[in-house]
């Protein structure tokens, strides 16, 4: 070999495609690989920040229960105790109410089939048929 030759001067055609079928194989695995251990530190921090989100979720909770005991209270110092809790036992129902009839109609408003996608997905299916058939 000369100073300036590669080992793939020399080679034949048929050495040259299996090297290079080869060295594709071995970078698709290695850039699996990568994409593994990329999603293996996200999916890590996603489960982290819903684990925190549950936490926020359990002391948002409590930091309501106790703005309405303390609603409650307040209102005990104008009314029973019992009439208190009561009114405001009925408002929160409502409220419950009117958010489940909203939540009721917004899932009866969605489609479990996305429409446009399908749509899309249909049209290029028919361009791809046409092209084909033009072309023969």
């Amino acid at each position: 070999m000369t100073a300036g030759s590669t080992p793939t001067e020399s080679a034949s055609t048929g050495e040259l495609i299996t090297q290079m079928a080869a060295q594709t194989s071995r970078l698709v695995r290695d850039e699996i690989r990568l994409a593994q251990k990329e999603f293996q530190e996200s999916a890590k921090h996603a489960g982290i920040g819903a684990g925190l989100f549950s936490v926020a979720g359990v002391f948002a909770v409590f930091g309501v229960a106790t703005l309405i005991a303390a609603v409650v209270a307040a209102i005990a110092l104008v009314l029973p105790v019992w009439a208190a809790a009561l009114i405001v036992g009925v408002v929160l129902l409502a409220v419950g109410g009117i958010a489940a009839l909203t939540g009721k109609r917004q899932v009866q408003e969605a489609s479990p089939v996305p429409q446009r996608t399908v749509a899309n997905v249909k049209d290029d299916i028919n361009e791809v048929k046409d092209a084909s058939h033009d072309r023969t």
